[in-house]
């Protein structure tokens, strides 16, 4: 997972003392000090501020756990509004690319985008979600979109699994999708190509075609998107303008996709 930058102590000191500060001039505590700036403070006023603040927090820890709420709400909603206006600078390369695969109603009113890796084990478990969105959706796209992000084996399975791509389609991809996915082992090049023949596939044509460019090509396509997004892990999705990160459960992926239809937002208010 990616940290998020952290203030320097320095600042946050500072922004405590200008709140102490505001708290004491309002209830005249400090009517004769001026309070421009933390900074303007000597060094007797600061410790005495100090104090009131750490005995506050003290005698009040509650106001700690409303406060962090606050700002991871905060940080969220400004994560949510970053990634929604990133999602438009790839939009065509998210919801329209030559390099995925498409499951589900393929003219769907509803799409929902898919970041996975075959080796992933919450992408595993979330198999049976997709399975059941699109039985009870029959107008739902469902966007697969390799996100090899686990290992040199779930690269190679991933260029497997994109030049089986340019053969089985529909209801035929998902089958081959469905078992490698289902694996309870670590899958790799060996394992993939194990499925592909057993799904069917022209296996020298599907040689030819792991060899190709376009393979590499979306490889470094999902990658570009994977950093404008900034996700940080597998799986992640996609409906309308929202990301969600992690193997959220049927119902919220449910809840989205009904919002969307309603009102064309995954939140309606």
């Amino acid at each position: 997972m990616l940290k998020r930058a952290q203030r320097p102590v320095e600042q946050e000191m500072s922004r405590s003392i200008r709140m102490a500060a505001a708290i004491l001039m309002t209830s005249g505590a400090l009517a004769s000090a001026p309070i421009a700036r933390a900074q303007e403070f000597t060094a007797q006023q600061k410790d005495a501020i100090g104090k009131i603040v750490h005995d506050y927090l003290i005698q009040n820890p509650e106001v700690l756990r409303e406060a962090i709420a606050e700002l991871d709400r905060r940080q969220k909603s400004d994560e949510a509004a970053q990634r929604a206006s990133a999602i438009e600078t790839v939009s065509t390369q998210v919801f329209d690319s030559k390099h995925q695969s498409v499951i589900g109603n393929p003219n769907g009113k509803v799409t929902l985008v898919e970041f996975f890796d075959y080796n992933c084990g919450y992408c595993k478990k979330s198999l049976p979600d997709i399975a059941r969105l699109t039985k009870e959706n029959p107008d739902l796209r469902v966007v697969l979109r390799d996100f090899p992000v686990l290992g040199p084996g779930s690269v190679e399975a991933s260029q497997v699994a994109m030049a089986v791509g340019k053969q089985l389609q529909g209801d035929k991809f998902l089958a081959f999708h469905q078992k490698l996915l289902g694996s309870r082992s670590h899958v790799g090049k060996e394992q993939a190509l194990a499925v592909a023949r057993d799904s069917g596939v022209d296996m020298s044509q599907l040689d030819k075609d792991m060899k190709s460019p376009e393979i590499r090509a979306g490889i470094e396509e999902v990658m570009h998107i994977a950093d404008k997004l900034a996700l940080t892990g597998t799986p992640s999705w996609v409906v309308g303008k929202e990301v969600v990160v992690g193997a959220v459960g049927y119902s919220e992926l449910a809840g989205k996709i009904a919002n969307f239809k309603k009102c064309g937002k995954t939140a309606c208010g």
